[in-house]
């Protein structure tokens, strides 16, 4: 019976039971790293603010008082940061210091102290005995990636194409550009033809005769002048002759071909008279018998404003008649209209005769028909003792007419 319950009751102990939220233990770092994850702060956005280095801040969260190069200031750096993440600095530092195993030291003691040369080694061998992973003193420095890393190979290739395509056009535009410039020659047998052509020589000398005539060395003949000037002188250089080009244009007559040829006149029966050259006396000339229509004639007295305008409305006539100014009206199919600003001062001639005036003194006369039959059926023979200026201006015209 006693056996049976103490083996009970080490099987009892031997179950793991499970664990609950509070059985796992809490550290500092685990709370420094919650609340800054709180904040949304990185260890670069803490050591902007804080002016700490966030190897500091790191070690600070790991609690590893090895990553400080003074001891002395780590109680402040660690108040500090407790305080920005509002934390009680005194409670965290406590915490840290029984996480780590770091006390305070005196201020002349040699642990408070820049840590030496000598103890490098010993932090760097500390160091290496870490795992990087669990506990790295710069988390916030990215691991540096090499050359290659960021190269692909598939990029490698396309610069490869490029550069023998580039090379391929260049190449092959400096062939072509060396070709076009390039000049050849080739030997012929057939001396040119301009050469063969053209002989200067040709006629510059001439047989001497058996007589030796001439004068000079016995057996040669001087050339003569034209010889000599051909010489000099080839006969391509000499003046072209010209021959124009529109030669046969300008022999055609547009009155014989070409759609200027003046219509054929109608023939006309002439009389014996004249086709019968023994017939003699003068040919009688034909003889326009009807008079003439009289030409009516505006005159002005005094100066005054005028406008002729025909029927259809345009103005044959406008301005400002002085007087003794005189204007012949156009003989139309309809006849024009006078607009006269000064009435009094326009007369109409007719045959020596004067009619008018066209109105009273200072009146406008509007849409005035200026035709032989509307003047004489409207007015009058003027009287020129009621207008000394008329009578004046008829005066002077008898007196410049010749008399016979």
């Amino acid at each position: 019976m006693i056996g049976r319950k103490q083996t009970r009751k080490s099987e009892e102990d031997d179950v793991v039971k499970p664990k609950g939220f509070d059985d796992f233990e809490l550290r500092l770092g685990d709370t420094m790293r919650g609340e800054r994850a709180t904040m949304g702060k990185s260890l670069l956005d803490v050591q902007r603010e804080l002016r700490i280095k966030a190897s500091y801040i790191a070690a600070i969260e790991n609690s590893d008082p090895s990553a400080f190069d003074t001891p002395g200031f780590i109680a402040g750096y660690v108040r500090s940061y407790a305080r920005y993440l509002g934390m009680s600095p005194d409670e965290a530092f406590a915490a840290f210091c029984q996480e780590s195993g770091f006390s305070v030291a005196h201020g002349m003691s040699a642990e408070a102290s820049v840590i030496k040369a000598s103890a490098a080694p010993a932090r760097k061998g500390s160091a290496a005995k870490r795992d990087p992973f669990t506990a790295p003193s710069t988390p916030f420095i990215p691991s540096r990636e090499g050359v290659f890393s960021q190269i692909e190979p598939g990029a490698i290739g396309s610069v490869l194409v490029l550069v023998a395509l580039i090379g391929g056009i260049g190449y092959g535009g400096w062939a072509v550009l060396k070709q076009v410039q390039q000049v050849q020659f080739a030997p012929v047998e057939q001396s040119p033809v301009v050469l063969s052509d053209l002989d200067p020589l040709n006629g510059a000398t001439r047989p001497v005769d058996a007589a030796g005539e001439g004068g000079g060395v016995s057996g040669f003949d001087a050339p003569s002048v034209e010889a000599l000037d051909r010489l000099y002188r080839p006969q391509a250089l000499d003046v072209p002759v010209l021959v124009a080009r529109d030669a046969p244009i300008s022999t055609l007559d547009p009155r014989s071909v070409g759609s200027f040829i003046p219509p054929e006149l109608p023939q006309v029966q002439v009389a014996e008279r004249y086709l019968d050259p023994r017939l003699q006396g003068p040919v009688p000339q034909p003889q326009v018998v009807e008079e003439s229509a009289p030409q009516l004639r505006m005159v002005a007295v005094r100066p005054s404003w005028v406008r002729v305008s025909a029927a259809d409305g345009t103005v044959i006539y406008e301005g400002i008649m002085e007087s003794g100014q005189r204007y012949d009206v156009p003989a139309t199919e309809e006849p024009p209209t006078l607009r006269a600003g000064e009435s009094g001062a326009i007369y109409f001639v007719l045959n020596d005769d004067h009619f008018g005036p066209v109105g009273e003194r200072g009146t406008v006369t509007s849409k005035l028909p200026l035709s032989i039959k509307a003047v004489k059926e409207r007015f009058q023979v003027a009287d020129l003792k009621r207008d000394r200026d008329l009578a004046r201006m008829v005066a002077e015209a008898q007196m410049l007419e010749p008399q016979p």
